[in-house]
């Protein structure tokens, strides 16, 4: 069998007539009285529907309002023995397809106008086809990125530790070579956690400030061993090339993306908040709040631990000297709440 048709005629004789129409050229018929029967009976099998004007339950124009109503896209047909400009002009209004007059007098003619309507159902029918496929093909596509984008998300995370730990295991393996330094990232990094978490820095800045403490002092595995275990004081072109640490950490670092504020947390780690610091001599609101943080952490290590040029101090005389540098190298605040949780830790 061909397409399917559904006529609706009140008129015995001519709806017999088209479905044998219909039925010589091989399309399945569907034959009703009337437009309240069309509604009833239609549904997406249809391919087209040939309704009659004058009807007495529903006439064919309130029958295709209440198609479109429905949201039906079969096209429709009129078919009618009373071809006035009105009737035309309200049938394109409402959306119909085509007019067929009746009596048929050219079978031909009607054929043709039911094959057209025919093609016009089958393209809407492989467009309404083609964006369901274009639709679930795009959210299966979307499901597939989301899932890549998530192992992607966790192979560069996993990437990015295997990193930093190599980083990290450099760095031990220089501080271990000397006595007096073993130890000192990692206190520093225990240290700028402790005021970070004192002041309730976010989830994120605290993973930035752990990485920036880990390897705020990598730049040393560049300088001769021989300055940094130097028991006597450093020479000048000796201090020149320790007070280079600060930019040779930060270039080690910059070919990873994942820390570039990193960087300049590292590069900045030995300037002042009077911009009397080194390397750039930069200070006050330009210095990274995490910056100013690893400079308290720092600098108490530094004066805690014991070195090979001068005695250790306790907590007490190093929170002293940190309150006395205080606006002119560290941030007065940042001082405060590290001595309020250094002394109670």
């Amino acid at each position: 069998m061909g397409a399917r048709i559904l006529i609706a005629d009140d008129d015995d004789l001519v709806r017999n007539a088209i479905e044998k129409i219909l039925t010589m050229f091989d399309y399945e018929v569907v034959a009703v009285e009337g437009g309240k029967k069309v509604l009833e009976t239609f549904n997406d099998d249809f391919d087209v529907i040939v309704l009659d004007i004058n009807m007495p339950d529903l006439d064919g124009f309130q029958t295709l309002e209440g198609l479109n109503r429905k949201k039906c896209d079969i096209p429709v047909l009129f078919l009618t023995g009373a071809g006035s400009m009105d009737y035309a002009v309200k049938a394109i209004n409402l959306g119909a397809y085509d007019f067929l007059t009746k009596p048929i007098d050219d079978i031909e003619m009607f054929h043709v106008k039911i094959k057209r309507a025919i093609e016009k159902r089958n393209f809407v029918q492989h467009e309404k086809d083609y964006k369901q496929n274009l639709e679930s093909e795009v959210r299966e596509k979307t499901k597939e990125l989301a899932g890549k984008n998530v192992l992607l998300k966790k192979y560069s995370h996993q990437l990015e530790n295997a990193t930093v730990q190599v980083m990290s295991t450099l760095q031990t393996a220089l501080e271990e070579k000397d006595e007096y330094t073993a130890g000192h990232t990692r206190r520093v990094t225990e240290y700028a956690l402790l005021l970070g978490g004192v002041i309730e820095l976010s989830e994120e800045d605290m993973l930035v400030l752990e990485r920036a403490s880990r390897f705020h002092d990598i730049g040393k595995l560049a300088i001769d061993l021989s300055c940094i275990q130097k028991p006597g004081k450093l020479t000048a072109e000796e201090w020149a090339l320790i007070k280079k640490h600060p930019e040779i950490g930060a270039n080690i670092i910059q070919p990873l993306e994942f820390t570039k504020r990193e960087r300049l947390i590292i590069l900045h780690h030995h300037e002042r908040l009077d911009g009397n610091g080194y390397p750039e001599g930069i200070g006050g609101d330009d210095l990274d709040i995490l910056t100013r943080i690893i400079t308290i952490a720092d600098s108490y290590d530094a004066m805690t631990s014991l070195r090979n040029y001068r005695r250790n101090l306790s907590t007490v005389d190093a929170v002293v000297e940190l309150r006395r540098c205080a606006v002119t190298q560290f941030d007065p605040d940042l001082v405060e709440a590290f001595a309020g949780a250094i002394i109670s830790h």
